[in-house]
């Protein structure tokens, strides 16, 4: 039997981009069991941040895997994850100064709700439409950015209200080229008079570029706004960092770029640079209240995943990715930019650094989900692996590695538009 065909007692429920067999990768690159090489643009879901097995990350996991594997954080503590709250303070804004460890996403955003509502007493959380918070019930329940994500999986968490999501690029309101109109902040405003009041709001929580809501980033001024309304009514600021962090917005933070400080930040996805790692970053007069034993987990903050993040951000500093990616993702907005100019189905071209949307739609402005799939198809059999987003899958996704070079950025815009031309 074929390696292959074990594929066939794997679950149907993870949705696939494609059918490669990977063997190993290194870099921008991976490399199939059939001895094909792709041009990496996903980054395992941004990910993979300092490219694929990164020297320094693996002999840090090697050196680490030959001294301890786990060492539980209830019952000891241990060198790795001591080191990386060292390296940690060093990146987040110094406010937040007490951390957390988990190992996903959707778990360091629970955990974030939890405190919240600890901390303040108060029950109601609002999200924002289009925002993606994870797949466990109560990241499901701030989920708003596919319908999918919630399908068949009612009655979930309650307690939680969507407002507006500043979507400049399709606002009908828009008034200037440059500047958020506010009517986001005004139906905010308006909610906290008819849906709930902030007098029972523990938190809010946004992502700074929505992710799988369609690669779309939020106005300072959105952001800011948040953060004096919270303010205002005594409400916490949870910020998810989770796919925009570690420098993939060509800042450390994609609330970098607003000039704001979140009271509570969600981070994983690029922590690790593929281990199993998230945390929590948050003021010590917020944390030290979350009462313990109120929260935990047996594998947060592993020590293998500790030594890879230490090592990831070292690399990172080391090697000034961050400052690359902020100079790769304007090449490569430069390039897209140019594309569509020449393409029209492109009605589109947005994002921060190395997170990169193109929005395709049809002649009559609807979304054009059907060539988004075909193109990135075609893109793949060119040697491009490259992923869509959005509510109707019409934005192609650019999360290329921050090591990414010039020459990697025109072959894959180059093999983009080729595809779309097919």
């Amino acid at each position: 039997m074929s390696l292959f065909e074990n594929t066939a007692h794997l679950a149907p429920v993870w949705a696939r981009y494609t059918d490669v067999v990977v063997e190993r990768a290194e870099g921008a690159y991976l490399y199939g069991t059939d001895g094909s090489r792709y041009l990496d643009f996903t980054c395992g879901i941004g990910v993979t941040n300092t490219g694929h097995c990164h020297p320094r990350v693996v002999e840090a996991i090697r050196e680490q895997a030959g001294l301890l594997l786990h060492g539980q954080v209830n019952i000891v503590y241990h060198k790795p994850m001591l080191e990386l709250v060292a390296a940690l303070r060093r990146i987040v804004p110094s406010a937040l100064d007490m951390f957390f460890f988990s190992n996903s996403g959707a778990e360091a955003v629970e955990a974030s709700v939890k405190l919240a509502r600890q901390v303040t007493g108060r029950p109601d959380v609002i999200a924002f439409v289009g925002g993606f918070h994870g797949r466990t019930y109560g990241a499901m329940a701030l989920t708003s950015s596919k319908g999918k994500y919630r399908e068949g999986s009612a009655p979930l968490p309650s307690g939680i209200h969507f407002a507006p999501y500043a979507t400049c690029s399709s606002c009908r309101f828009k008034t200037s080229a440059t500047e958020c109109c506010g009517e986001p902040l005004r139906q905010l405003r308006h909610m906290l008079n008819t849906q709930t009041n902030g007098a029972s709001v523990a938190a809010m929580i946004v992502e700074p570029v929505l992710g799988e809501g369609g690669y779309i980033p939020a106005p300072a001024s959105f952001l800011q706004g948040l953060r004096a309304m919270c303010d205002e009514i005594g409400a916490l600021l949870i910020v998810d960092e989770v796919q925009s962090g570690f420098g993939r917005t060509g800042r450390w933070w994609g609330h970098d770029h607003a000039g704001i400080t979140p009271d509570i930040m969600v981070m994983a996805k690029g922590i690790a640079s593929g281990m199993p790692l998230s945390g929590l970053a948050a003021r010590r007069e917020i944390m030290s209240q979350w009462q313990p034993g109120t929260h935990g987990g047996t594998y947060g903050g592993n020590a293998l995943s500790c030594a890879a993040a230490v090592a990831t951000i070292a690399a990172m500093q080391e090697e000034g990715m961050v400052e690359n990616a902020a100079r790769q993702g304007q090449n490569l907005m430069n390039a897209l930019c140019g594309l569509k100019q020449r393409q029209p189905i492109i009605s589109d071209v947005r994002g921060a650094g190395l997170m990169v949307g193109v929005e395709l739609t049809n002649a009559d402005g609807s979304p054009a989900a059907a060539a988004t799939k075909k193109a990135i198809a075609a893109c793949r059999e060119r040697g491009l692996l490259l992923l869509t987003c959005g509510t109707y899958d019409n934005v192609v996704r650019f999360i290329p590695p921050l090591i990414v070079n010039d020459e990697q950025v025109i072959e894959a815009v180059s093999i983009f538009a080729e595809s779309l031309g097919a």
